[in-house]
């Protein structure tokens, strides 16, 4: 008799569980910036599906990384741990799991988030780029295969053998051009790849996440979705080039002698290189194409969760893991921390909760996206995390919100980590040499003019500087000794 009752107990469970809580899709977006039509909307620009989130969703236009790399930044999502704690700022390669456990100390036990929705009944899925891994590194991924019910392919490599190579990338990379360029084998260039979309990439992704919103199951989904371009190479099919023909494209505003009044990056021999080869509007050719690919994707899963029945209890979040230069400030990729650098697509759409077509510009930062879905779903929020909960910006996108972005990043030569806050309008950079940068938002979007010593503008950045912390974690390296290195088979 106890058993009957046990059996049945368990039944009502998980069907109560199955009823009240709502599904989440949770999309990661690999280098999107702000060019969508829905944000900065960069002159010719086509991205029809992100208008469609954003008409059926709450848009963040002013949410920020916790680091302008994806390691840290993706580490930062999925465990709610800030790297100011974590000490995990930076890149770093040749892991074969969740080595970031061993990186920080912090993160030893930390829970990542798939894994807590696991724990409180959820079918927990992931596929593609949710962890940091990259196209040419086979096996490098930071991963937890632990964390999920499933995980499409090889959860340690899962996106490697998605992207052919065009033929264009078979010659010599710098056959034709002056100096050198950046990393090797084209990854940093734009090409077109001659097979159709349905055979490679982001594509394959999205049609294993559109076979898991079909099956039946009793429990809740939590369903990750990792899309790796426009990441670099931008590598995408001839229609998506088609959509913006070499002569229309537009390079981004640009102020010479830019970086006069602001502190150098390190990585002016990328920018040298492309202009020296008059290669700028290639590459935004590249990037745009790249951008309108993956744009598409997420409209095939809007499709698909509206045809599956799921749409009415479903939350979608969609966020990116840290902008994205192309050639602004003298810089490409990110490893910056200007808001061109470390500001984010965001968009979250909360059935019943969310104020869906509305935009804020109250600050956010990647660390918040944790306890906002456990707020959602009705899960505790682990004590690891460091977010706040963004259902009141939900419910009410001008309410207030107390606390400010927060950014940090070491750079390259420095002996501790620099960080960046941004409230409604203005944003401050303090370096850890002291060099501060601010810059007023509203007035001048492109960063151009550094007003930290204005006298004018001193009770502003006195404020700021509170949002940055007094005490920060070391920036931690590669353990040796973790079973998660990547170690090569012999030849």
């Amino acid at each position: 008799m106890k058993n009957w009752f046990l059996a049945l107990f368990v039944l009502v469970w998980a069907w109560a569980i199955g009823e009240s809580k709502p599904n989440v899709l949770f999309i990661s977006i690999d280098d999107l910036n702000d060019y969508i039509s829905p944000l900065d909307n960069h002159p010719g620009i086509k991205t029809p599906h992100f208008d469609r989130l954003s008409k059926r969703s709450v848009t963040f236009a002013n949410a920020h990384c916790a680091a302008p790399a994806c390691h840290p930044s993706r580490v930062a999502v999925m465990t709610g741990v800030h790297p100011v704690r974590s000490g995990i700022y930076r890149n770093m390669f040749r892991a074969h799991g969740p080595r970031w456990r061993h990186e920080s100390k912090v993160l030893e036990k930390a829970v990542v988030l798939s894994q807590h929705f696991r724990d409180h009944g959820y079918w927990a899925a992931g596929g593609g780029k949710i962890f940091h891994t990259l196209q040419w590194t086979p096996g490098d991924s930071q991963n937890d295969p632990d964390a999920w019910d499933e995980y499409r392919g090889d959860p340690l490599d899962p996106i490697s053998g998605d992207w052919p190579r065009p033929e264009s990338t078979k010659v010599n990379q710098n056959e034709g051009f002056i100096g050198k360029r950046p990393l090797g084998n084209h990854y940093f260039g734009a090409a077109v790849i001659e097979e159709d979309d349905e055979t490679h990439g982001d594509h394959l992704v999205v049609d294993w996440a559109i076979e898991r919103m079909k099956e039946k199951r009793d429990n809740p989904l939590f369903l990750a979705v990792g899309l790796f371009r426009p990441h670099i190479p931008f590598e995408v099919s001839q229609k998506w080039f088609d959509l913006y023909p070499i002569e229309k494209v537009r390079l981004p505003e640009y102020l010479k002698n830019d970086l006069e009044d602001a502190r150098p990056h390190g990585r002016m021999g990328w920018h040298k290189w492309v202009t020296e080869n008059k290669q700028w509007k290639h590459l935004i050719r590249g990037y745009l194409a790249s951008i309108s690919y993956v744009d598409h994707q997420v409209g095939r899963l809007l499709d698909a969760l509206d045809s599956s029945g799921l749409k009415e209890n479903t939350i979608i979040v969609l966020w990116t893991d840290h902008g994205f230069h192309v050639g602004e400030k003298e810089n490409w990729e990110k490893f910056a921390l200007w808001d061109q650098t470390t500001r984010v697509p965001l968009f979250i759409h909360a059935p019943g909760v969310s104020e869906d077509g509305m935009k804020t510009r109250h600050p956010v930062t990647l660390t918040d996206l944790y306890p906002t879905l456990c707020d959602l779903t009705g899960l505790p929020v682990p004590d690891q995390c460091d977010g706040k909960s963004l259902v009141p910006q939900l419910k009410n996108p001008d309410k207030k919100k107390k606390s400010l972005s927060l950014t940090s990043f070491q750079f390259w030569g420095d002996s501790a980590p620099s960080h960046a806050v941004s409230n409604h309008r203005y944003r401050l950079i303090q370096y850890s040499d002291g060099f501060e940068e601010l810059y007023d938002l509203k007035k001048d979007i492109h960063e151009f003019h550094n007003l930290s010593e204005d006298p004018n503008f001193l009770k502003i950045k006195s404020r700021l500087s509170l949002g940055i912390p007094k005490e920060t974690a070391g920036l931690v390296g590669i353990p040796t000794s973790s079973p998660y290195n990547l170690k090569h088979k012999s030849k």
